[in-house]
C-alpha cells in the first residue's frame, strides 16, 4: 500500500487520533488506511458529501473507521 494512502488517512484524522495511529505499527496503519479507503468507496452518503467537501467526506470516513476500532 502506498505511503500516500496512509498519509491521506492520517491527515483526515483529528489530532489526537492522528497521534495515536502514528504510534502504531506500520501494518496496523496500512490496515486502517485500507479500511478507510473501503469506507470512502462503498458509502453512497459519503459520495454525496465528497461532491460538496472532499475533506469532510475523508474526515467522516476516518471517524467511522476509528469508531469501529474502539
Amino acid at each position: 500500500m502506498p505511503a500516500d494512502t496512509i498519509g491521506r488517512f492520517l491527515a483526515a484524522l483529528d489530532p489526537d487520533q492522528r497521534e495515536a495511529v502514528s504510534g502504531r505499527p506500520r501494518e496496523e496503519q496500512e490496515r486502517l488506511a485500507a479500511a478507510w479507503e473501503r469506507e470512502l468507496e462503498s458509502d453512497e452518503e459519503l459520495d454525496t458529501l465528497d461532491e460538496l467537501s472532499p475533506p469532510a467526506a475523508e474526515a467522516e470516513a476516518a471517524r467511522r473507521v476509528m469508531t469501529r476500532e474502539a
